[in-house]
């Protein structure tokens, strides 16, 4: 685990030193590969966010906690372009997400960004391995050379003997680390993982934590974190809390 220092607004507060993240370590912070600001979101009746900003950079885990209910989900579906939000910016690597048209935020999921959900959202019908292919298809790569890169992901996650498995003959630790590689397969410059570890017991949640922090930092890529669990936003650099739609300051200690 590497030090993690406070989120204020979601602007961090630190001195920028990376802790082995891959993160530019130039003589000031680096700029913010992603940003949100004054991000308003309304559910029905409920404000979901309300006015909150963050700021994650390249090769940094920031953990997002806070109760169910709290808005995290509907952070992370703004930030990666999924939903848009009512009022605010999302600013990534200088494009404003909320003016791009709907095929380049496509785009942008498939190349630039991976989504890690709770309960993994394999295709039931398809094998780990093909799973794990699939963005690199739809992205143009051809299948044969998919599966062979598919295979190598899933090997690094510790699950390539279940390559031919389809999710429901995995165990619930197996298949969130096959939608891990799924996610990263691609090379994208931004995980968002949303409560990744809720579905399994400690044991599976500690050992696909260990594989996201590890491959997320020794490739420099940023991870938006969001969890209720204390010991697994323990992962990440920063964290900020997220209460009633409202960002707010964490101090942690290492």
């Amino acid at each position: 685990m590497s030090n993690r220092s406070k989120v204020s607004g979601g602007s961090p507060t630190g001195d920028g030193t990376d802790t082995g993240s891959g993160a530019d370590t130039g003589s000031g912070p680096a700029q913010p590969l992603l940003a949100a600001h004054g991000l308003v979101k309304a559910r029905g009746k409920t404000l979901a966010l309300r006015d909150a900003s963050v700021e994650l950079r390249a090769g940094e885990i920031l953990a997002v906690t806070g109760p169910s209910g709290s808005g995290k989900s509907t952070l992370l579906h703004c930030l990666a372009g999924i939903v848009r939000p009512d009022a605010g910016t999302v600013t990534y690597d200088g494009q404003r997400l909320e003016e791009l048209p709907e095929k380049r935020l496509s785009e942008l999921r498939r190349t630039d960004f991976g989504v890690v959900f709770q309960f993994g959202q394999l295709v039931p019908e398809l094998t780990a391995l093909d799973n794990v292919a699939l963005p690199l298809m739809l992205a143009g790569t051809g299948r044969a050379r998919a599966r062979e890169r598919a295979g190598e992901w899933l090997e690094r996650f510790g699950v390539r003997g279940q390559a031919e498995s389809r999710p429901g003959e995995m165990s619930g630790g197996q298949a969130q680390r096959a939608a891990l590689a799924r996610a990263l397969v691609t090379g994208p410059r931004v995980v968002f993982a949303d409560e990744p570890t809720g579905a399994l017991d400690s044991l599976a949640g500690e050992q696909v934590m260990t594989a996201l922090a590890h491959t997320a930092r020794e490739a420099g890529t940023a991870v938006l974190l969001i969890t209720h669990d204390a010991q697994v936003a323990a992962y990440a650099d920063r964290e900020a809390q997220l209460r009633d739609g409202a960002l707010t300051p964490l101090e942690v200690t290492a």
